[in-house]
């Protein structure tokens, strides 16, 4: 399985980023409007954060801290986070293959692929064996990885999805490793296709009748990256619609606003896609960042944007973003000097 770098962005910059790194910041509203569109760019866009713009994957100084959600998610239930359906060993391979070779092209110092497929994850002090064929053989860890796919995401930042097409044109998520779900799970969307994955989201009617034409741009095209954002009350990396045992509702939610002690966060997620076409297959690769919206406030054209934004949610996006009861006394907020 040879991974085309073909597909490559054309300028790879630095091929290394320390994971005592700043996050990367992105504002993906500067148009100050709600909008559910693909929204795709070709990996390697100039976004201000330098070369881990043209990275698939971002490794920062928060990188345990995620790490350990993804153990903690693990632990309570691991096929409540981790699903697959028709996802056949030939594209799992050439999954793990894209997915080794990414993380050892981006951070050599961090990763270190030996002849024998033996895969040594400094940053977790893991090592990862590998067939022939990518799958998982063996792993010195204290984690019991069930697949390649599995302890691959126990080394990065983002979560795993993967898209399949066959012969005739349906399309299935057959792979979901998704540790930091906001409002979705991924037991209820795994092997369903496009549209009906999207089906709950807000204005996505126009997007789903053309479902087949943006399953074939994301398997066919080259590297693309596009954003999806909403407000969080907390930078709780988890928010799977079933609460873990003895959580109450309430501190899970993270969609109840409090004007008289005011905490908003930007909840942004990164999703690059990168194709796969000799599979018929596609992986998204989703980080999370959250921006504070106490900084926000203070810059005078992003408050306005975050304003206007808001200002532009249809009812429908209002409810399905949590929004209802709370963008009123937001927008209050955000004016307040």
């Amino acid at each position: 399985m040879v991974i085309n770098h073909d597909r490559l962005p054309t300028d790879d910059g630095p091929r290394t980023v320390g994971s005592t790194a700043t996050p990367a910041c992105y504002f993906p509203l500067a148009n100050g409007r709600y909008e559910v569109k693909p929204g795709l760019v070709p990996l390697g866009s100039d976004f201000g954060n330098g070369a881990v713009d043209r990275c698939v994957f971002q490794i920062d100084r928060q990188f345990a801290d995620y790490r350990q959600v993804k153990l903690q998610a693990r632990a309570e239930r691991l096929s409540k986070y981790y699903q697959t359906y028709r996802h056949s060993p030939e594209v799992a391979g050439a999954i793990a293959h894209l997915i080794v070779d990414r993380l050892t092209h981006e951070y050599p110092t961090h990763f270190t692929l030996q002849p024998s497929l033996t895969l040594a994850c400094h940053l977790t002090g893991e090592v990862l064996l590998f067939d022939s064929n990518w799958q998982l053989q063996a792993a010195q860890s204290h984690t019991s990885y069930v697949s390649a796919l599995d302890a691959l995401a126990c080394q990065v930042q983002e979560d795993f999805a993967i898209v399949c097409r066959a012969v005739d044109g349906a399309n299935w998520l057959s792979a979901i490793h998704l540790c930091y779900p906001n409002h979705w799970s991924a037991e209820e969307k795994i092997g369903r296709d496009f549209a009906t994955v999207h089906a709950p989201v807000a204005g996505m009617d126009a997007m789903n009748r053309r479902s087949t034409a943006i399953v074939h741009t994301m398997i066919a095209r080259k590297p693309m990256v596009r954003f999806a954002w909403g407000l969080s009350t907390d930078t709780r990396l988890n928010h799977h619609p079933e609460l873990p045992v003895g959580v109450a509702a309430a501190e899970w939610q993270g969609r109840q606003f409090n004007a008289l002690q005011p905490q908003l966060y930007l909840r942004i997620e990164r999703q690059v896609i990168w194709g796969l076409p000799e599979q018929d297959a596609a992986l998204f690769a989703i980080r999370t960042y959250f921006r504070d919206c106490h900084t926000v406030k203070q810059d005078a054209v992003l408050r306005s944007q975050l304003v206007s934004a808001l200002r532009s949610m249809s009812p429908e996006s209002l409810v399905y973003k949590g929004l209802v009861e709370s963008r009123d006394s937001i927008l209050v907020w955000l004016d307040e000097p």
